[in-house]
């Protein structure tokens, strides 16, 4: 067979696991994440512009599989997305991921990357942007309730973008929070491991949930909760998925990425379907308010929506073109007669 060398237009600039952990690491954890967050509210800024959907799901008993697109009309991008919280029983990460990018105008892809560990930087980096926006004044200290693999992510973020400088620490198996402390170890955050969630949340302006059952849960009752709080709940994502109390719900100001979504995914699919939300998009441009006092309950019902990864997507291809940290794929066919595509084939025998 006759091997032939592909064209620069065959070529898909690809970065590996290697990559992005180099790429992290030249960069540093928190310096990106807050590098991703200004992309992200950059694209929030201007959120009419891109095309928006809710993601596209297969259910099964054991999980989810996604597809989140988007478009700003120049570039398209798409994440592919599982969430199988049993995965972790068979020493399987419960969400795994990659991207690509693509330009609109012809159609090319012009970048395919991992996405497991950038959706964990993307997902932090949000949660700090919109703790930056509604948290309390001051806010310092975050309860971090669920220590897998988002925790150390969340915890380092709301350091570099939110302004916490300590973080409690509560997980209903003690190994996750071990491993959560010893590797936030050093960071420059006071971590305190707790024995329960009350106890993680004594002293805390910030509220993140993050657990992984694929159930509703309580994992916050109404009772945990006192005025002038900020909730970060990440953990409910599916339909069937939730981590809040709702009468939490009823006494909070609900901020979200996309209605349409978080409606199906979110905390509110608990509340009736016209129940009054803001969108974030919204703050960052003026168009609402945010926190209005400090004795308010401020809930961010975050599910991921796909300019946030529209957003990671394009921070990661600028910082490749400077470091070089990825590798050309030969991804696309480029035959010399665009109608030949036959021709091509035939010539590597």
């Amino acid at each position: 067979m006759t091997t032939l060398e592909p064209s620069d237009k065959a070529l898909v600039p690809f970065v590996s696991v290697d990559h992005m952990m180099k790429l992290i690491h030249h960069i540093g954890v928190e310096q990106m994440m807050t590098g991703i967050s200004d992309y992200i509210e950059s694209d929030f800024k201007r959120w009419e512009l891109f095309d928006k959907t809710p993601r596209v799901a297969s259910h099964s008993e054991k999980g989810v599989i996604e597809l989140m697109p988007t478009s700003d009309g120049d570039v398209y991008g798409f994440k592919y997305v599982n969430g199988h919280p049993s995965n972790t029983k068979d020493g399987l990460q419960t969400v795994t991921a990659f991207g690509l990018l693509a330009d609109v105008a012809t159609g090319y892809p012009v970048l395919l990357t991992e996405m497991t560990i950038l959706t964990a930087l993307r997902t932090a980096a949000t949660s700090a942007l919109v703790a930056r926006l509604l948290a309390p004044k001051g806010a310092h200290v975050m309860a971090m309730i669920g220590n897998g693999a988002q925790s150390e992510f969340q915890s380092l973020a709301m350091k570099a973008i939110a302004g916490i400088d300590e973080v409690r620490l509560y997980d209903i198996d003690k190994a996750a929070t071990a491993k959560c402390a010893a590797n936030l170890a050093g960071s420059g955050l006071k971590v305190v491991a707790c024995e329960t969630a009350e106890e993680a949340m004594l002293g805390a302006q910030i509220i993140t949930t993050c657990t992984a059952d694929k159930q509703y849960a309580t994992i916050l009752t109404d009772n945990m909760i006192g005025s002038g709080v900020h909730i970060n709940a990440i953990g409910g994502d599916c339909p069937g998925k939730t981590e809040l109390a709702p009468a939490i719900l009823h006494r909070s100001e609900i901020f979200v990425e996309y209605p349409e979504q978080t409606r199906i995914e979110g905390e509110i699919q608990q509340l009736d379907p016209d129940h009054a939300v803001t969108e974030i998009w919204q703050v960052l441009t003026g168009q609402a308010k945010g926190r209005s006092d400090d004795k308010q309950i401020t809930l961010f019902d975050s599910v991921g929506f796909a300019i946030e990864d529209f957003s990671a997507l394009r921070y990661v291809r600028d910082q490749i073109e400077e470091t070089g940290l990825f590798h050309p794929l030969d991804l696309l066919a480029d035959p010399d007669d665009p109608r030949d595509l036959f021709g091509m084939l035939q010539r590597a025998k």
